[in-house]
C-alpha cells in the first residue's frame, strides 16, 4: 500500500482559547500605575510601581515599591507625588525591581489608566536592565471611558474624575498603588457597561471600539444559537438571500467578531447592516469546510464575497483537432480526445501561455481551417521563418506532425522543449540590454509554467476513481478524506483509539457518488480540486486506498516549477 508519511501536525480545527473566547470572569488582571521623574520614558525614570491583582472581582494580591531612580526627582514631580529624593534614596533599583515585578505580572493581562505611559517606561527599564518583556495583553481604561462614558456622567475621562462616577473606595492621588486600586473600581466599572453591549470575553473587549455602530453591536445576537464547532457560516437577509459565506474552526467565536472592532472591512459593516440571521453548516474536517465554502459561493453568488463566485468559469489552451493543429483558447473542455492545458485563471494569462508557445515552437498561428490539397498563399511568419508554412504546401503534414508532437510532449510530459528556447532568448534580450522585452518574455514564461503545472497536477486526480485518505486530529483519532475523479465525495473521523478501517469502510459507503469529468478536467470546480490537492500533499497525510493512478509525469512541469510533491513510500499499515 502506498501512502505518504511525515510528522503529524494539528490542523486547523484544532480548539484554543483564542478560538472560543477567554470569559473575562475567568480572566487575571493586573492593574497599574507608576510614578516617574517626568513624561518621557526615553529621559526619566520609574520611582514608584504599585499593581492589583484581581480575577473575577477579587482581588488576589498587591505589588508596592519605592524605586531609586538614581537621579534627582524634579521638584515639581515631588510636589505632585509626595515622593522625595530622601525617600528613595535606600529604595531598590529598577533592576533589582523589575524581575519580581514581571513574575508577579506573569501571564496576567496589563491593565493601566493611559496604558501607552505606562508601557513605554516598562519598556524602556526592560530594555535597560535585559530583562525578558513577554508582550502581555494590554487594556487601557482610558481608551475603554472614551467609548462608554459621556460627558453628561463625567466632565473628563481622568482617574479621578471616573473614580468619582464608580464611587471607587480609593481616592487616586498619584501614588501608585492608591492609583492602581482607583483603577480596579474603574475597570469593573467600565467591563459592567461593556457586559451589557454583550462584550463576555477577552477577545471581544480587546477589540471594543467606539467607532463599532450600536446597531452593529446589537446584532451580536445572531451568533447567541450557532454552535462552537468547526464549518461554514451563510449570513443571510430577511428574505432569506444569502450575503456572504466565511469559514472558520469555531463557528460563533468567528460571528461574534463580525460586530466588533476587529472587523474593519467596509464592505462586512455594510453586510452586518442588512443580515437578519446567520445559518451555520458544521463540518467533520477542514477541507470539508473549504470545500463547502467554495461549493455555497459558487451556488449562491453571494455579493459581499470578492474571491470565488464564478469558479465555474475557466479557460483552457487546447491543441485543435485538424489536419494542421493549433492552439486555441476554449472556455470549457470537450471529449475530443485531445491535448488540454489549463485552467488558467483568465483569457489574458491563456493569451501569454499562447504566445510564450510560439515563441518556443513554430505552431501556425493563422485560423483557417488548412487542407494539403489546397494550398494557399504563406503569411508574412513564414517569411520570418517563425512558421513552416503548412498552409503553402511548404511544409508536409508529416513534417507539421513533428512540431505537434514536440508541442503535445511538452504540454502534457517534460516542458523542456519549450523552456530552453525561451530562455535563451531571454538572455539574449539581456544581453542586448532590452530588459523590457526581457521581462516581458520572464512573465509568458512564468504563466506558461504556471498553467503547465496546474495542468499536470490536476489531471491525475481527475482520472482518478477514488482515493482514500488521512490524517491524524489534534484531538485524537483520524481525519478521513474521500476524494473521487478530483471532487471531494466525502470526510468524516474516527473517535480516539479507535480502529479506523470500518470508518474508513462507511465513508467509502456513505460517500457521494461521483461520475467522472470530462478529462482532463476534473468532476468538480478546479479551484476546489486544487484544494484537496493541497491537502493531500500535507505532511502527515496518508494514502489509505487508492483505485486507479494518481502520478505526476517525472521532469514534468511540477519538477521545474519547483513544486514536485512529497515521495510516496510503503507501509503495510498507513495508520500505524
Amino acid at each position: 500500500m502506498t501512502s505518504t508519511t511525515a510528522t503529524a501536525r494539528p490542523t486547523a480545527f484544532q480548539a484554543t482559547l483564542d478560538d472560543l473566547g477567554t470569559p473575562l470572569q475567568e480572566v487575571t488582571f493586573v492593574v497599574l500605575d507608576l510614578e516617574t521623574t517626568g513624561g518621557s520614558a526615553h529621559g526619566d525614570h520609574i520611582t514608584e510601581i504599585g499593581a492589583v491583582k484581581v480575577r473575577g472581582g477579587i482581588e488576589l494580591g498587591q505589588f508596592q515599591t519605592l524605586v531609586n531612580p538614581r537621579v534627582p526627582i524634579p521638584a515639581v514631580i515631588s510636589v505632585l507625588t509626595g515622593i522625595t529624593d530622601s525617600m528613595v534614596a535606600n529604595s531598590p533599583r529598577i533592576e533589582q525591581v523589575l524581575p519580581t515585578f514581571l513574575e508577579f505580572l506573569g501571564d496576567a493581562v496589563l491593565v493601566a489608566h493611559n496604558a501607552r505611559f505606562d508601557i513605554s517606561f516598562l519598556k524602556a527599564a526592560v530594555n535597560a536592565t535585559g530583562a525578558r518583556w513577554h508582550d502581555p495583553v494590554v487594556i487601557d481604561t482610558v481608551y475603554l471611558a472614551r467609548a462608554l462614558v459621556t460627558r453628561d456622567e463625567a466632565p473628563n475621562h481622568k482617574l479621578a474624575s471616573l473614580a468619582r462616577l464608580f464611587r471607587s473606595r480609593i481616592a487616586p492621588d498619584h501614588r501608585a498603588l492608591h492609583d492602581a486600586q482607583a483603577t480596579v473600581d474603574v475597570l469593573h466599572g467600565l467591563l459592567a457597561r461593556v457586559g451589557g453591549l454583550g462584550v463576555t470575553t477577552l477577545e471581544e473587549l480587546s477589540t471594543f471600539s467606539a467607532r463599532v455602530p450600536a446597531a452593529q453591536r446589537r446584532k451580536r445576537f445572531l451568533a447567541d444559537d450557532l454552535p462552537h464547532a468547526p464549518g461554514v457560516y451563510l449570513f443571510k437577509d430577511g428574505q432569506g438571500r444569502v450575503l456572504y459565506v466565511g469559514t472558520s474552526v469555531d463557528i460563533r467565536t468567528r460571528v461574534r467578531s463580525y460586530f466588533t472592532a476587529s472587523e474593519q472591512r467596509r464592505r462586512m459593516a455594510e453586510m452586518v447592516r442588512i443580515a437578519e440571521s446567520v445559518t451555520p453548516v458544521v463540518c467533520a474536517t477542514a477541507l470539508e469546510a473549504q470545500v463547502r465554502e467554495l461549493r455555497l459561493i459558487a451556488e449562491h453568488k453571494p455579493r459581499y464575497n470578492r474571491r470565488s463566485r464564478h469558479p465555474e468559469k475557466s479557460t483552457w489552451v487546447k491543441l485543435t483537432v485538424e489536419p494542421f493543429p493549433r492552439l486555441s483558447i476554449v472556455s470549457s473542455v470537450r471529449g475530443d480526445e485531445t491535448t488540454y492545458v489549463g485552467p488558467f485563471p483568465s483569457r489574458g494569462a491563456a493569451e501569454d501561455a499562447v504566445a510564450a508557445l510560439h515563441d518556443a515552437l513554430p505552431l501556425r498561428r493563422c485560423r483557417e481551417r488548412l487542407s494539403a490539397s489546397r494550398p494557399i498563399a504563406a503569411c508574412a511568419l513564414a517569411e520570418m521563418g517563425r512558421c513552416g508554412a503548412p498552409c503553402s504546401g511548404a511544409q508536409t503534414p508529416g513534417q507539421y506532425a513533428v512540431v505537434v508532437a514536440s508541442a503535445r510532449a511538452a504540454l502534457t510530459g517534460d516542458p523542456a522543449a519549450v523552456i530552453s528556447p525561451l530562455e535563451a532568448r531571454m538572455q539574449e534580450l539581456a544581453r542586448a540590454e532590452r530588459f523590457e522585452d526581457a521581462a516581458c518574455l520572464r512573465d509568458r514564461l512564468t504563466t506558461l509554467l504556471r498553467g503547465l503545472t496546474r495542468s499536470q497536477r490536476i489531471a491525475p486526480l481527475a482520472g482518478a476513481p477514488e482515493i482514500i485518505a488521512a490524517r491524524r486530529s489534534p484531538l485524537g483519532g483520524w481525519e478521513l478524506v474521500c476524494v473521487r475523479y478530483g471532487r471531494l465525495a466525502g470526510s468524516s473521523r474516527s473517535p480516539r483509539g479507535a480502529d479506523p478501517m470500518p470508518y474508513v469502510a462507511a465513508l467509502q459507503a456513505s460517500a457521494e457518488v461521483v461520475m467522472p469529468g470530462t478529462a482532463p478536467s476534473p468532476a468538480a470546480f478546479p479551484e476546489e480540486t486544487e484544494k484537496v490537492l493541497r491537502w493531500l500533499e500535507e505532511p502527515g497525510v496518508r494514502l489509505v486506498s487508492v483505485d486507479g493512478e494518481w502520478t505526476c509525469p517525472v521532469g514534468g512541469a511540477v519538477h521545474l516549477a519547483g513544486r514536485y510533491g512529497h515521495g510516496p513510500s510503503s507501509t503495510a499499515n498507513p495508520f500505524e
